[in-house]
């Protein structure tokens, strides 16, 4: 037995147990699932804030693009980034980083109103141009807000933080997916 709950800010679902299962935002827009060997994160997506952003990795998580890649980037106390088809090949590793789906998302979607925080995820680019994004994004294992006016950040983690806290470069993406 399901109990939804309106509380200030967001919606909580309680099972019978009375634990939550998941909380997403006012406004919030599709839910993509990270399945990892270390466990499950789950984010929420911003489309009003940045609708072209979201777009892009909703289709490409629903393209299965990002199934079976590495997180190429894991520091401790900061973040983890992934979205290098590269990463699939081991033998590539000293080039992770570099590569993309191939299509620039084309726009800058920086915003005042969503935050560096701890569990924010945000799209990633090289170089100095946030126009060139492609499928790269990040998760925050901390607050960075000197990152505010240069990424977009499109996601909030809603379940799963100890999960993101545990990555390491070289663990598999297993699989990624919009929940139903």
């Amino acid at each position: 037995m399901f109990i939804k709950l309106a509380v200030p800010l967001a919606l909580v679902w309680l099972c019978a147990a009375g634990g939550p299962l998941s909380q997403t935002s006012p406004g919030a827009g599709p839910v993509i699932v990270l399945e990892t060997a270390k466990g499950t994160i789950e984010f929420e997506t911003y489309p009003d804030e940045a609708p072209k952003t979201v777009a892009q990795i909703v289709s490409l998580v629903q393209k299965a693009f990002y199934d079976g890649q590495r997180f190429h980037r894991a520091e401790p106390n900061f973040l983890i980034q992934v979205g290098d088809p590269t990463t699939r090949n081991m033998t590539m590793m000293e080039s992770w980083g570099r590569n993309g789906s191939g299509k620039r998302i084309g726009v800058s979607e920086i915003t005042k109103k969503r935050r560096n925080v701890r569990g924010a995820v945000a799209i990633a680019y090289g170089g100095t141009d946030p126009r060139t994004a492609d499928s790269q994004f990040y998760i925050l294992l901390e607050a960075h807000p000197d990152l505010d006016t240069r990424y977009t950040v499109f996601g909030r983690v809603i379940t799963g933080m100890e999960v993101a806290d545990k990555i390491q470069r070289t663990d598999v993406l297993r699989k990624a997916y919009v929940k139903e």
